[in-house]
């Protein structure tokens, strides 16, 4: 369920839809990892959702780390502004 912006370090709520960006990672990269993987028969596929706030949306994206799982990464080229 979401509920604040997949960035940690920010602090903003998840209230609409017409607000900020969402991510689906349906876990395709996971099923390739044999870390990741509990049932090496048969990998499950979970279907998860990640938001990111209007000012966040601007300077950072969700990506899949390897060893790490979902994490936001810098935007190429976008420099965050002085607070």
């Amino acid at each position: 369920m979401l509920s604040k912006c997949a960035n940690p370090d920010c602090t903003n709520r998840f209230l609409h839809l017409n607000e900020g960006k969402l991510f689906r990672w349906d876990g395709r990269e996971i099923l390739q990892h044999p870390h990741f993987r509990t049932d090496h028969s048969r990998p499950s596929r979970k279907i998860e959702f990640f938001w990111l706030c209007n000012d966040c949306s601007r300077w950072v994206t969700v990506v899949f780390g390897e060893g790490k799982g979902i994490i936001v990464r810098p935007l190429a080229g976008v420099q965050r502004a002085a607070s």
